[in-house]
């Protein structure tokens, strides 16, 4: 994370771990595998299905409020990770298993997304006249990217509170659910 992945030593892992290079080598064949475990982690915690806890969702709220709050759930995840998450990037774009991962994760979360938006749909609140794996994929899409541009490339320096509430009203618009 402090090197990037490229320039990272098994020295350099072993040391921030306080292992020997022995007890890496007995675990891991490589750095690769290693970053591999760390990446699969990652993304596992930034798509997993939240805890009643992490979102506190009362059964009172709104599919705006559930939207807010899961975005924002993202972001924060995100921002906190936005170190190893710029590494996952990098390593993804020439490592087929890390990028696998990611694609699979992607693939959940998707999932996830488009059964929310047919219940919606189902119960009158979202315009049927949109296809809800198109909008899954391309609102899971618009909050990755955007959460790399900002929060990893530094493209701008927005507020957390006002970029999470403008992604949570893109989301809503794109789904054509009612204001509150």
């Amino acid at each position: 994370e402090t090197r990037g992945f490229l320039d990272a030593r098994i020295a350099d892992i072993t040391a921030t771990a306080g292992v020997s290079q022995g007890s890496f080598y007995h675990y891991f064949d490589s750095k690769e595998q290693v970053f591999r475990e760390v990446a699969e982690r990652q993304e596992q915690q930034l798509t997993a299905p939240p805890s009643e806890a992490a979102l506190r969702f009362d059964p009172a709220d709104t599919a705006r409020q559930r939207i807010a709050k899961a975005n924002r759930r993202y972001l924060e995840l995100y921002r906190d990770e936005a170190r190893i998450m710029g590494v996952i990037e990098q390593v993804s774009r020439y490592d087929d298993e890390v990028h696998d991962g990611r694609e699979s994760r992607q693939k959940h979360f998707a999932e996830r997304a488009e059964r929310f938006t047919r219940r919606l749909q189902e119960e009158g609140l979202a315009d049927p006249a949109v296809d809800p794996g198109i909008a899954a994929t391309a609102l899971g899409a618009m909050i990755g990217r955007f959460a790399e541009l900002w929060l990893v490339q530094g493209w701008a320096d927005y507020d957390f509170d006002l970029a999470a509430d403008q992604l949570t009203i893109l989301w809503c618009n794109a789904l054509g659910l009612p204001r509150e």
